[in-house]
């Protein structure tokens, strides 16, 4: 069983940098504090007899816990507000972060907007502190390795005022190398100034399916050769941060009509296809140094005719993407909560199954107490040997290393003054913003809307809810940022499925303006927005429409004279799209992925790289 010790640290001083050395056993790297970091090789590569050593005196308990990447709730590692320790116990089974390290020595911890973990930068910060400090603390501590999802768009995990940029799909559509490589740099500088050291991103699918429900614009573009260069220039933005970036979702979830969190996706590629289509943002990845790659919840049967989930497929894992590709870095799984790799084993058995794919960590399972004790009993009963750990244990140490968590793994709150949403990175996300807006239709030269007299503009539309949890309804963002731009803007918002009544509201308000600007969000062709639409349209006055989400939505309005996409409803992007309404800035971005006709998809509407300008 974990040790039931709860290693509350309490209000007891950080361990200073030499006692972090001393509990390591004097685990060092040749890494230079402030130097830039590419492959695990060469002078910056961490030592891995020192590593082996320290591994050598873990107990298989401790051995265990490290490869696990956990959630946790709470703002605190220590003091959580009283909801997320009565969450933490009925899930976890601990109170705090504190005493979940104490109890299953986890080699990391993932971080969420719905655990309450990213409320503000200092918070971050603090918690990030308190988390290194309760490890270090324990008998052979080892600082953790702290993960979030910011891939920025539509999966931000760390809100606002961190800069936030526009999300991959949009970054596909702005096409530079430059910008994605900026957006790795400014992001992977802020997320370590909190304490975070691995993103989970980019997005290294390829999204050639119009219908798949759970890539969609989190991907850079349908075309494999410009996602693999961005997906390069990206991973090279974060190594300059020194900040460990994830390519996903191995070998590739962007042709898949289910949604891997609800159940298990099936890829009908060829093999042929897959080395076509799918392989090459990887390839490149692995080419660039990737630091982790995570794994895809989703069967290819041409790659695996066993058909199990690519999480825990060793032809997969092993025969391909380590002997085939090379890779020897850190292999992470997508969350094992999630239904695509649990819907065929048992919650017991997925974790030591992946282990024996060839995965090094094992993140966020549904039980930890269940998964934990899975892969414990696996090596007591011999189906995993110690050596097997051991080979995972070293890649996730080396990481450790590589990223200096040995050498000073907390951060302060001066860093993340000078670091976090400073004015300069967030005027960089706005222009990143502007480049990528793409102009999709403007029939009759109806935009740019000119603000002088002030015209009255209705905003209806949908409003999701914001990705980090931290800005406003869509249709009032963009409502306040016409206004400041010199129309008088009104907002009302008429959701994803507006009730008629919703309509008539809308088509009444719309009546009195001089123009309407849509928002549309994954627009059916049965689906009462188009109804919205239609109804505005009939009423004379002019309508403008921005995709707040997949540009695949006009080709189900085709009477719209003017489109706009934003590839996501976020500030950054929707402040870039009022300012192309309103004339002040160019669209310059084109579209990286081709629309197809509603009543004909085999025919394209749209090509890759449609843009207009003004």
């Amino acid at each position: 069983m974990p040790d039931s010790s709860t290693g509350s640290t309490g209000n007891t001083a950080r361990p200073s940098r030499r006692a972090v050395l001393a509990a390591t056993a004097g685990v060092t790297t040749a890494l230079a504090a402030g130097g830039t970091v590419h492959a695990a090789t060469g002078p910056s590569a961490p030592d891995d007899r020192k590593l082996r050593a320290l591994i050598s005196r873990m107990t298989l308990e401790e051995k265990v816990g490290q490869l696990f990447v956990m959630r946790v709730y709470g703002h605190s590692a220590t003091d959580p507000d009283q909801a997320d320790i009565d969450a933490n116990l009925k899930e976890i089974g601990v109170r705090t972060a504190a005493e979940l390290l104490a109890k299953y020595r986890v080699g990391g911890i993932i971080y969420f907007a719905w655990a309450h973990n990213t409320r503000a930068p200092h918070q971050i910060a603090d918690l990030s502190n308190g988390i290194q400090e309760a490890s270090l603390a324990l008998e052979r501590g080892l600082p953790v390795l702290v993960s979030t999802d910011q891939e920025h768009g539509i999966v931000a995990r760390v809100g606002e005022p961190a800069t936030l940029f526009p999300g991959a799909m949009a970054i596909g559509a702005g096409g530079s190398r430059a910008d994605a490589r900026t957006l790795g740099r400014i992001a992977g500088s802020e997320l370590r100034a909190l304490g975070i050291r691995q993103n989970y991103s980019p997005v290294a699918d390829v999204n050639v399916n119009p219908a798949n429900p759970v890539i969609g614009v989190r991907s850079l573009g349908s075309d494999p050769r410009s996602v693999a260069e961005l997906v390069v220039a990206e991973v090279k933005g974060y190594q300059s941060s020194r900040i460990a970036s994830t390519a996903k979702h191995f070998p590739g979830h962007g042709d898949t009509v289910d949604d891997s969190h609800a159940k298990l996706p099936y890829i009908h590629h060829t093999r042929e296809q897959w080395d076509q289509l799918d392989a090459p943002p990887f390839r490149a990845a692995i080419a660039a140094g990737i630091d982790s790659i995570m794994t895809a919840h989703i069967v290819v049967p041409a790659l695996d005719a066993s058909e199990d989930p690519a999480t825990l497929s060793r032809p997969i894992l092993t025969g391909i993407l380590r002997e085939e590709l090379g890779y020897d870095g850190v292999v992470v799984t997508d969350s094992l909560g999630m239904e695509g790799v649990r819907s065929k084993y048992g919650d017991a058995r997925v974790p030591v199954l992946a282990l024996k794919a060839g995965v090094d960590q094992l993140l966020n399972p549904p039980s930890l107490d269940v998964a934990w004790n899975a892969v414990l009993n696996a090596v007591r009963d011999g189906e995993l040997t110690e050596a097997r750990l051991d080979e995972s244990i070293l890649r996730v140490l080396r990481l450790k290393a590589k990223l200096g968590l040995f050498q000073d793994p907390y951060v302060t709150h001066a860093g993340v003054d000078r670091t976090v949403g400073t004015r300069s990175h967030l005027a960089t996300a706005d222009r990143i913003a502007e480049r990528t807006t793409t102009l999709l239709v403007n029939e009759g030269g109806l935009l740019p809307l000119s603000p002088r007299s002030r015209p009255k503009l209705l905003v209806v539309g949908a409003d999701p809810a914001s990705p980090s949890g931290t800005t406003g309804p869509p249709t009032e963002t963009l409502a306040g940022a016409l206004t400041e731009l010199g129309f008088t803007a009104t907002a009302l918002s008429t959701g994803t499925a507006p009730s008629a009544a919703t309509i008539a509201k809308a088509v009444a308000a719309a009546r009195d303006a001089d123009a309407v600007v849509v928002g549309t969000y994954n627009v059916t062709a049965a689906g009462s927005q188009k109804t919205l639409v239609e109804q505005l349209l009939a009423t004379g006055t002019p309508v403008v429409a921005v995709a707040v989400r997949n540009p695949y939505d006009v080709a189900h309005l085709p009477g719209v004279a003017a489109y706009v996409a934003s590839y996501s409803w976020t500030d950054v992007e929707l402040r870039a799209a009022a300012r192309v309404i309103a004339g002040r800035a160019d669209p310059r971005g084109t579209l990286p992925v081709p629309v197809q006709r509603a009543d004909d998809p085999a025919t394209v509407l749209y090509p890759v790289g449609h843009g207009l300008t003004y």
